[in-house]
């Protein structure tokens, strides 16, 4: 007996409804039939039932065709925040999206209680400029309520053209009253990976989202990094802060940069090809140097794979704040009509079994998002060199002098973050334990 599965619905209603072919004639042979692959019976006839009622009665003539691709929306909107239907333009826009340009805001959102909820602003992007942080929830857009809108409704009206505003009113943790938040559209471009020395020997990385070329980009970034320092890096931060994730596959690839061996990340689903097991195949990078990873509320899916990699092999510390918890897995299945499913397939696990799924990743050291800033009076504390007729320093001591200035502006750029702070200065205790033979 062939027994018709539940991936032929919209196929075979179409059919049904076109041609007045009843329901129950069209499944008669499969009454009898308990299998889970089989259409529920009375399920569909209530379907076609409002269905017709719309058809018949609603106040206006509704098309077919959005009819269908409204019930085939909101089967996708039902099953969890991540699964969406992607029209034509919608799945142009995804694609475009992982190969780093785009128009509009410069956030990754997903839904809450009927709401748009930003998961992180991208950095260097208008979202990021205008203030928008993690957990935000996004309640109008302009003068139109989010509530009722799908997400793909919600980001077609975030997306438009460069140059114009948009007002967002916002509903922040600890605000009395919801935010207006104007932004500006523009082109999003994004550099997914950015580097800088932090002190000499210390080197800074951070990945603002996955995307393809994200790992070559990282391994560039530290060839340069390693060469500015004679391939001596004493140690490394890698930041994934406000990272919303991207793609699974860079992931595994920038895991792979930090690790010699070992599980990376596994996934769970129904089908088979949703069973895949991701393993380190290259040399580590870095050579053994210590290696802090920076996380944060905004630190979402793919970020949650790196940090939970290294966090499991012992091969970094993670400090900062738990992650956003997105442990789940989106297949994008493209449509014989140019669109597509966004579709949940699958949860990921880190090398010791851990799900991420609504949990998040616990950092090693809990180190909350601050601001360190200088007591003043310190600064204006009388100094030997300024005394009137002061007797200069030796040759020497005037190098030295020079170069402690140059490790005080470079160490500006760590004094407004104070995880980052403390990140470089875990790396610093790290280096002096281990040279005393700890």
């Amino acid at each position: 007996m062939t027994y018709i599965t539940r991936y032929t619905l919209i196929l075979l209603l179409g059919v049904f409804i076109g041609a007045g072919i009843t329901l129950e004639r069209a499944v008669l042979a499969e009454r009898d039939n308990s299998s889970s692959g089989a259409l529920p019976l009375e399920e569909l006839r209530t379907f076609t039932e409002v269905y017709s009622k719309i058809k018949s009665d609603y106040v206006e003539d509704v098309d077919d065709k959005k009819l269908l691709e409204d019930a085939i929306t909101g089967m996708l909107a039902g099953l969890d925040p991540h699964s969406s239907y992607l029209d034509p333009q919608g799945f142009k826009e995804v694609r475009i999206g992982t190969e780093g340009q785009f128009g509009g805001l410069g956030i990754e959102v997903t839904m809450e209680n009927g709401f748009v909820k930003v998961v992180s602003p991208i950095e260097d992007t208008p979202a990021a400029r205008a203030g928008l942080e993690p957990g935000d929830l996004i309640v109008r857009l302009d003068e139109t309520a989010v509530k009722g809108l799908t997400l793909s409704e919600a980001v077609k009206l975030m997306r438009g053209k460069p140059g114009s505003i948009i007002t967002l009113t916002v509903v922040r943790e600890g605000e009395a009253k919801p935010l207006k938040v104007d932004i500006t559209r523009a082109i999003i471009k994004i550099q997914s990976v950015k580097s800088r020395i932090l002190e000499p020997g210390y080197g800074y990385l951070r990945i603002t989202q996955f995307q393809a070329n994200t790992a070559q980009n990282l391994k560039t970034a530290l060839r340069k990094l390693q060469t500015e320092n004679k391939d001596k890096l004493k140690g490394m931060v890698l930041d994934l802060r406000n990272n919303p994730g991207g793609v699974l596959n860079s992931a595994v690839a920038v895991s792979d940069v930090f690790l010699r061996d070992g599980l990376i990340v596994y996934t769970e689903g129904r089908v088979s090809d949703s069973k895949l097991k991701f393993s380190a195949t290259s040399s580590e990078a870095i050579k053994g140097a210590p290696l802090v990873v920076l996380v944060n509320g905004g630190s979402a899916s793919a970020s949650e794979i790196v940090a939970g990699a290294l966090q499991d092999h012992g091969r970094a510390i993670i400090m900062g704040t738990k992650t956003f918890g997105k442990g789940s897995v989106q297949t994008i299945m493209p449509m014989s009509n140019g669109a597509a499913l966004k579709l949940t397939t699958a949860r990921y696990y880190t090398p010791s079994g851990k799900s991420i799924q609504a949990t998040g990743i616990e950092p090693d050291i809990i180190t909350e998002d601050a601001k360190v800033t200088k007591n003043g009076q310190t600064e204006e504390r009388l100094k030997e060199a300024d005394l009137s007729g002061h007797l200069e320093g030796s040759d020497k001591e005037k190098t030295t002098d020079k170069k402690d200035k140059a490790k005080a502006t470079e160490k500006k750029s760590t004094d407004d973050d104070f995880q980052l702070s403390e990140a470089l200065t875990l790396l610093k205790g790290i280096n002096i334990y281990t040279k005393k033979g700890g």
